[in-house]
C-alpha cells in the first residue's frame, strides 16, 4: 500500500496518549507505525490486563469525565504545549450512529468528546486523532461540531471524513469517521485509500493450519481463544440449512423461519454466513452471536470464533485477550479501532510531523 512507502525518511519521534483505549487497537497500530505510546486511559477495568500485557505500557483506570487534568500529566509524564504529543480520542458514541439502534444504552457516553476536548484545551498537544461512528459528524447536536470550531479557533489545522477500513488493509467493511488535527503543520488529507488490494475473509481466517475446524460451543483454553459460542437446536438446524460461502435464511425451509421472517423480507444478514472472497461485515461487540448479523462461518456450522473476530479486526495473532468471559473479550475486540487502520493513521501523522505533504 502507498501509505507504507512514504516513511523512508522519517526522523521525528512522536508520543501518543490513548484516551478511551479499551483493549488497545489504536495503541497497537500506532506502535506498529513507530509511535511511542505513553499509555491509555479507560473507565473499564476489565481491559487493563489485556492492554498492559500486549502493549507494555501504562493503563489508567479512570472516568475521563471526572479525571483531574493534572493527574494525567503526573501519571504519564506529559506537559502542556508538548509538540511531539498526539492525543487520541476514540470515544464510544453509538448514540450518534446512523444504525437504527436503541440509543438509551449509549446516551450516557454521548458527551465524552466534550470531556476529551477539555484535555486538549488544557494540554494543547501537537496532534489530535479522533475516530467514531459514521454519522457522528452529521447530527446537529453532535459535539464534533463544537470540537471542530474549537480546533479552528485555537490554531489547529484538521482534515476529517468517513473512511472504510477495508481500503487500508483491514479484511472488513467498517466505515468510520476520522479526524486528524495539528497546531504545528497544515493537515491536507487523510490517509490515501487503496481500493486495489482489499483483503478477504479467506485471507484473514481461511488457513486451517492456523484456524483449525471446530464445532459450535468449542472452548479453547489456550491464549489463542479459538472459541465459538454454543447454538440452540433450532439455530443449529438453521445454519446447517444455510448455503455455504455467503448464504442466508432464504435457503431455509419454512419450518425454520419465525413468523416475522415469513411476513417481512428485511435484511438478510442476520443468521447469514460470511463470504470467503469478500471482506467481512463490520465486527461489532456481538460478533460471536450467530443471530446478531452475518457472523456465521463461511463453511463450518457455527458463528466465527473470538480469534477469528480479532483477526478480522486485524489484531496480530499473538495479541492476547484476557478475561474469563467470552462476552467481555468480544466487547474488547468489537469496540477496538482496527490496528491496521490505526497504523495508517499513525504513519500519516508522522508524515506531516516530518514535513512530507
Amino acid at each position: 500500500m502507498e501509505i507504507n512507502h512514504i516513511m523512508t525518511n522519517i526522523t521525528k519521534n512522536l508520543k501518543a496518549l490513548d484516551f478511551f483505549c479499551s483493549a488497545g487497537g489504536v495503541t497497537c497500530g500506532f506502535k506498529q507505525a513507530g509511535i511511542d505510546v505513553l499509555g491509555g486511559i479507560d473507565i473499564d477495568p476489565s481491559c487493563k490486563e489485556t492492554y498492559e500485557k500486549n502493549n507494555a505500557t501504562k493503563y489508567l483506570t479512570a472516568d475521563v469525565s471526572n479525571l483531574r487534568k493534572e493527574e494525567v500529566g503526573k501519571f504519564f509524564g506529559i506537559r502542556k504545549y508538548q509538540g511531539d504529543l498526539i492525543f487520541v480520542g476514540c470515544s464510544p458514541c453509538q448514540y450518534y450512529s446512523n444504525i437504527n439502534t436503541d440509543k438509551r444504552k449509549s446516551k450516557s457516553t454521548r458527551l465524552l468528546l466534550e470531556d476529551f476536548q477539555d484535555f486538549v484545551e488544557y494540554y494543547r498537544p501537537g496532534y489530535v486523532f479522533i475516530e467514531n461512528v459514521p454519522g457522528f459528524d452529521k447530527k446537529p447536536e453532535s459535539p464534533i461540531n463544537k470540537f471542530k470550531l474549537f480546533l479552528t479557533e485555537n490554531g489547529y489545522s484538521f482534515k476529517d471524513g468517513v473512511v472504510n477500513a477495508k481500503n487500508y488493509g483491514v479484511p472488513q467493511n467498517r466505515r468510520r469517521y476520522i479526524l486528524i488535527a495539528s497546531r504545528l503543520t497544515s493537515i491536507c488529507e487523510l490517509p490515501k485509500p487503496d481500493k486495489t488490494n482489499v483483503k478477504t475473509v479467506f485471507e484473514a481466517i481461511g488457513n486451517q493450519s492456523v484456524f483449525k475446524p471446530i464445532e459450535a460451543g468449542h472452548k479453547d483454553k489456550t491464549d489463542f481463544i479459538h472459541s465459538s459460542a454454543s447454538l440452540s437446536k433450532l439455530n443449529m438446524n438453521r445454519i446447517i440449512n444455510t448455503t455455504h460461502n455467503g448464504g442466508d435464511r432464504r435457503s431455509w425451509p419454512d419450518c425454520l423461519k419465525s413468523e416475522g421472517f415469513k411476513k417481512h423480507g428485511g435484511h438478510y444478514d442476520v443468521y447469514g454466513r460470511m463470504k470467503w472472497n469478500s471482506p467481512s461485515p463490520t465486527i461489532t461487540t456481538r460478533f460471536v452471536s450467530y443471530s446478531n448479523g452475518r457472523y456465521g462461518h463461511p463453511e463450518q456450522n457455527r458463528a466465527i470464533s473470538l480469534r477469528e473476530g480479532a483477526a478480522l479486526q486485524s489484531f496480530p495473532l499473538n495479541y492476547i485477550f484476557i478475561s474469563n468471559s467470552q462476552g467481555t473479550i468480544a466487547r474488547m475486540i468489537g469496540n477496538a479501532v482496527p490496528p491496521v487502520l490505526a497504523k495508517a493513521i499513525g504513519l500519516t501523522i508522522l508524515k506531516y510531523a516530518n514535513g512530507n505533504k
